[in-house]
């Protein structure tokens, strides 16, 4: 016929190009015994994002630390509160405490009344008196409340609810962590079946051209050699391989679906959709950078942490002011028996009082004190402008990437429709031997590259707007809604 033949060196490139992309889901090797054993579930997108936040262990994990904070927090709010405490309890001596009176005399003072007697010396015998009897049961409630500390309590309190505030934009961060990895294992998985999808046809319409090739070079006018139905033969044997793999690419990435929604690893799910969607939105890269700094979880807990930083440089100040506090108590006193000490007056009472605190020199704790809670304020301002810059170059970034990948859908489209009918032209000459068997294996392997191509496209659009959500902290379409 005059052609030159392109076979090998070009429709071997194509072979190979195809190979990569078709591949490129790929995964450990699942047995055909593993097969049988999975249960396989369908599930939309919603449903698969729901099924994860409910079972995935990462968001208990996330969960239990808020908590953590909130206690804390309570803890530090208790401190406004009066602190009222019990106490009893036994005691035993060995033997009573006692006084021992020494002995004496007493001197009669001198007096008229007295006549005779006056300046009469009496001597008195020593004693012993019991002071402290051997068994007593005490019992006492003591009450301190702290009325002026000088803002150290208010510090505190800002400390942790900063605190409690960045525990929750990690839950946060930790639920669009999930909702993003279900979404781009969910269209992974539309992906990997419409990539195997192309495999089995592609290797459909290659077989059917290996048995027109064989009957043409067999019954043929000798256009179409052996040789000819050879090439084809390895090109459908290596097709098959390419479409075994693309199966277990398939199975699993649905099993990988399964386990990022908190399901077993016998289990896998299903995508309904059959299309990888490709929505398109006026892109204003300002708008959606604001949008970022009032969702993103990340500038929320700097901004958190901010106001801990605060509330512990107020507790730093605290430092230099005096602390005033009212103090009681009602106490209670069982002896085992009466005498010395043990008398009604002393069996029961109560105490009020008021406490100062005045600091007057600490070795310059609280100035250092002060002076390392502005450092941490100043360091994590610089943070704030590094990170406000950062969220910037990355919403810019993904807005770039979601542009190109745009236009590399609609190329690839475009070149998807164009290869298909060129496939069908070539199909149709081949039949009248118009064309060689190495003009129809190309248009064959050249339809599925440019599918495979428009197919992963489509997933990369796709799992940038799930990246932008993630960066943005919201789902971005409908905020642009």
């Amino acid at each position: 016929m005059g052609r030159k033949k392109i076979w090998p060196k070009d429709a071997w490139r194509v072979a190979v190009m195809l190979i990569v992309v078709l591949t490129m889901i790929a995964g450990p090797a699942q047995s055909r015994e593993l097969q049988k054993k999975e249960e396989i579930q369908k599930a939309g997108l919603d449903a698969c994002i729901e099924q994860a936040l409910e079972n995935n262990r990462r968001r208990p994990a996330s969960r239990f630390a808020l908590e953590m904070a909130q206690a804390q927090h309570r803890q530090t709010l208790a401190a406004y509160w009066p602190q009222v405490t019990a106490q009893g309890g036994f005691s035993r001596l060995d033997e009573a405490l006692n006084f021992d009176y020494p002995a004496g005399a007493i001197t009669l003072p001198n007096h008229p009344l007295l006549g005779g007697l006056a300046g009469l010396s009496i001597p008195t015998p020593g004693q012993e008196i019991d002071i402290l009897v051997e068994k007593s049961y005490t019992a006492t409630i003591e009450a301190t409340w702290l009325l002026y500390d000088g803002g150290m309590r208010k510090g505190y309190r800002e400390q942790t609810q900063g605190l409690v505030d960045i525990m929750k934009q990690e839950v946060r961060r930790t639920d669009l962590e999930i909702i993003d990895d279900v979404k781009r294992y969910y269209w992974g998985a539309v992906l990997a079946k419409k990539l195997h999808q192309v495999g089995l046809d592609t290797l459909s319409r290659m077989n059917a051209t290996l048995n027109l090739t064989e009957t043409m070079y067999k019954e043929g006018a000798g256009t179409v050699k052996k040789t000819d139905w050879l090439n084809n033969k390895v090109m459908v044997d290596t097709l098959r391989s390419m479409v075994a793999l693309l199966e277990k690419n398939k199975l699993m990435s649905r099993a990988a679906l399964a386990n990022t929604m908190g399901l077993s690893w016998e289990k896998s799910v299903e995508p309904e959709d059959r299309k990888i969607p490709l929505s398109s939105f006026p892109i204003d890269t300002g708008e959606i950078v604001e949008k970022a700094y009032t969702f993103n979880p990340d500038w929320a807990k700097v901004e958190a942490g901010l106001k801990a930083a605060e509330g512990a440089l107020k507790t730093a100040k605290s430092g230099f002011f005096p602390k005033l506090a009212l103090t009681g108590d009602i106490h209670k006193w069982w002896p085992d028996s009466a005498g010395g000490l043990a008398t009604p007056e002393n069996e029961q009472g109560w105490t009020f009082g008021i406490g100062v605190e005045i600091p007057l020199f600490n070795g310059m704790l609280t100035v250092n004190k002060i002076a390392a809670a502005r450092a941490a304020i100043a360091k994590i301002k610089e943070e704030q402008f590094l990170l406000k810059e950062g969220i910037g170059l990355q919403v810019r970034d993904v807005l770039l990437s979601l542009d190109a990948a745009q236009k590399s859908c609609d190329a690839s489209g475009n070149a998807l429709a164009a290869a298909t009918e060129n496939r069908g032209l070539n199909v149709r000459a081949y039949q009248s031997e118009l064309v060689e068997t190495d003009d129809v294996i190309q248009a064959q392997l050249t339809e599925a590259l440019m599918a495979a191509q428009h197919y992963k496209a489509r997933y990369e659009h796709v799992a940038l707007l799930s990246r932008l959500d993630l960066i943005v902290g919201a789902e971005v379409l409908k905020q642009m809604e």
